[in-house]
């Protein structure tokens, strides 16, 4: 699918996350220019895609409509403030910012300007989770009772950012999503085993005031990759296992527990396989941002939401470090 349109896109940052937003939006019409402080980056990106590689001077100085920022998570306040001071929309790689008083400021910035703020927390945009959370939203597991993810692999290693920062951003997005809520508790426990004050494994736990609770547990020290999250309900329970082919990633187990005896006693039920349309979740959200620049409405992964995973990432890493 192409965009017809006059939207233009420049993506900064050609890196490890940043090339596959490149393609997306090559592929979509839309790239206008790529920018990378990593020269050799650039220019592969700049001459496989045939679009010019310019400075981020350049790019806010331009006529694009967007921006899209894959840079280092420490860098994501100064470049999304700068965007949407010379108005335009701007598109921020997980997490929004570092500080949650960053991220109020990025929402009170864009609101003034009436520019998108978009967050990428992709796992929003991917197909199983939608009918996820739709098949919850109907009642099909009764109440929403405990929600735990688990998103584990070997590496890929950071000096920069914790796995905490790295890793549950999209973990914790999702959870806030099916509770519709902030949590009322966060507490956090982790240890630190390849680098002193980098915490490599970490288990967050949350708790909400409708009976909700949740945990993540995240570390790039796992031999095996595991991305599942388990949505337990009072009348069954929901997993979306992303390491599933597709027609495996969404299941249903309608376990029913009798509760009439001394002892409450479980009738398993075979697991259904719910049918999911194949989409990249990356496309998906690449198509949203356009959407919302070209019709002005707001971002499933809005700045506001960005700020709210923010916070509990924030509650997270003070309670690792044991400030409350």
């Amino acid at each position: 699918m192409r965009f017809m349109t006059d939207i233009k896109i420049a993506v900064v940052g050609c890196g490890y996350w940043g090339k596959n937003l490149v393609r997306n939006y090559a592929e979509l019409g839309v790239l206008a220019c790529v920018c990378d402080a990593n020269m050799p980056a650039a220019e592969q990106a700049s001459k496989c895609y045939n679009v010019p590689c310019c400075s981020f001077e350049e790019i806010l100085a331009s006529d694009v409509s967007g921006v899209v920022i894959a840079a280092p998570a420490v860098q994501h306040f100064a470049l999304a403030r700068a965007v949407l001071e010379r108005g335009k929309h701007v598109f921020v790689e997980k997490p929004l910012s570092l500080k949650p008083e960053d991220a109020r400021t990025l929402c009170q910035l864009a609101q003034h300007q009436r520019k998108v703020l978009m967050v990428g927390h992709l796992l929003q945009y991917h197909a199983a989770f939608l009918s996820l959370k739709g098949f919850v939203a109907e009642g099909s597991i009764g109440k929403l009772q405990y929600i735990y993810s688990h998103r584990l692999n070997l590496g890929k290693f950071r000096n920069e950012e914790n796995i905490l920062w790295s890793f549950a951003p999209h973990d914790i997005s999702m959870i806030l999503s099916l509770a519709d809520e902030a949590p009322t508790r966060v507490s956090a426990i982790g240890g630190c085993y390849l680098t002193s004050q980098i915490y490599d494994i970490t288990t967050t736990h949350l708790s909400f005031s409708n009976g909700i609770d949740a945990h993540v547990l995240v570390s790039w020290l796992h031999p095996y990759k595991e991305q599942k999250l388990i949505v337990i309900g009072s009348h069954g329970a929901m997993v979306f296992d992303d390491t599933e082919p597709w027609e495996r990633k969404l299941q249903l187990y309608s376990h029913q527990i009798d509760l009439s005896g001394t002892v409450p006693v479980a009738a398993k039920a075979d697991v259904q396989f719910m049918p999911v349309a194949p989409m990249e979740p990356l496309r998906n959200e690449c198509q949203h941002f356009i959407e919302c620049i070209r019709t002005g409405k707001m971002p499933r992964t809005d700045g506001e939401e960005g700020a709210r995973v923010l916070a509990v990432l924030d509650r997270a890493q003070a309670s690792l470090q044991g400030k409350f």
